[in-house]
């Protein structure tokens, strides 16, 4: 669990941090690889954490409403995030009137959904049928970065400090690790039922739902044919069908 809270806290921030170094991102290349995230997040979800959560809970049938739940959560967080999670970009250049706190808000949204990620890295045994839970991770990893990023050039946007930008990086680069400390914690104490658990990864699970197809729909707002879209959103789902069973 620590190396994985590590990892996940350094490469999100680092993502983070890239925005200073590439403060206009090329923005077809941006979508692409957001693309490949949302593929690779939607395929996972199918694939994993989906069918584990109908194979080991058959007899509760509430599991698709909590599911459902979590789609719509999600859709009153990026109300207040204004997308970032799912890779809007705000340039530098860009002119945006934003209210003088709304960046709290936005970052509280965030928090929030990259809290609940966290949590279904904790995937207690009553869960899994498998040996460990690296592809849902490496998913997580693939969409906290980019989001990351976006989050940085909304933030320099808003405000002028670069500490105050960095500490907001800090703050959403912490919280999918304290979702996974915090979950693990209350599972290990017993503090959670199994049940609880359920509910709580049936709501991710709708979570990354939305956020996956909505890149999908976002990257091609005019409906046109992409080649290169479909190329790599294939190569991110066989990607994701190897990390689930070949690894």
């Amino acid at each position: 669990m620590i190396l994985t809270s590590v990892v996940l806290f350094l490469l999100t921030f680092i993502a983070g941090t890239a925005v200073y170094f590439i403060p206009k991102m090329n923005n077809q290349y941006f979508k692409l690889s957001l693309v490949f995230a949302g593929a690779y997040l939607f395929s996972i979800t199918i694939i994993h954490i989906l069918p584990e959560l109908f194979s080991h809970n058959a007899d509760n049938p509430n599991i698709a409403l909590y599911v459902l739940l979590g789609f719509f959560i999600q859709v009153i967080l990026e109300y207040f995030s204004e997308g970032v999670e799912h890779g809007h970009l705000h340039q530098q250049h860009d002119h945006h009137q934003h209210g003088s706190n709304k960046w709290l808000t936005l970052l509280i949204a965030l928090c929030i959904h990259a809290f609940l990620e966290g949590t279904l890295l904790a995937h207690p045994e009553t869960m899994h049928s498998h040996d460990n839970s690296n592809s849902i991770f490496f998913g997580i990893l693939m969409h906290k970065m980019p989001a990351a990023f976006a989050l940085m050039s909304v933030m320099i946007c808003h405000l002028n400090a670069r500490w105050k930008t960095l500490l907001i990086l800090v703050i959403f680069s912490l919280a999918s690790p304290a979702g996974l400390a915090l979950s693990s914690f209350f599972h290990d104490q017993a503090l959670f039922s199994d049940d609880a658990f359920v509910i709580l990864f049936a709501i991710v699970a709708g979570n990354f739902l939305h956020i996956s197809t909505t890149i999908f729909f976002e990257s091609s707002p005019d409906h046109s044919f992409s080649f290169q879209k479909l190329f790599i959103s294939i190569v991110a789902a066989l990607i994701a069908v190897l990390a689930e069973y070949a690894f």
